[in-house]
């Protein structure tokens, strides 16, 4: 078993594709229309291409709205990527007008930040050592 898919619920999808493709620097792997206004839109690393992939997918279920605002309320990332160096990411992103909610924190051998994805979470990165 292995994961194949996961996803963040987003408030606008056009906006989310931006954000994930343009500033976080993803690749957009699936768009297929969904009835009028919704799409199948996933992305993926650059780097691995053939790998997980992820869903941005659209927010309107009831439930959504008052479980993400509580998770933001509270601080917690809703995901957590992978990248090689927390503090140079964070520079850059931070260049590109990201707003984090968490500089770089070192706890052992982990380094993370947590930052706005401006489409309704909060998302972690982080430098794990190899």
């Amino acid at each position: 078993m292995k994961i194949h898919l996961t996803s963040v619920f987003v408030d606008d999808q056009a906006k989310a594709e931006r954000f994930y493709t343009e500033i976080l620097g993803f690749v957009k792997k699936h768009d297929v229309p969904l009835g009028e206004t919704d799409r199948w839109l996933t992305v993926v690393s650059r780097d691995e291409p053939g790998g997980v992939e992820l869903l941005l997918e659209p927010a309107g279920h009831p439930a959504v709205k008052p479980y993400r605002d509580a998770l933001v309320q509270d601080g917690i990332p809703l995901a957590q990527f992978a990248v090689d160096d927390v503090q140079a990411e964070y520079d850059r992103l931070r260049g590109l007008g990201v707003l984090f909610t968490q500089e770089p924190l070192e706890m052992g051998p982990v380094t993370t930040a947590v930052f706005d994805d401006t489409c309704g979470n909060l998302i972690q990165i982080a430098t794990v050592p190899k």
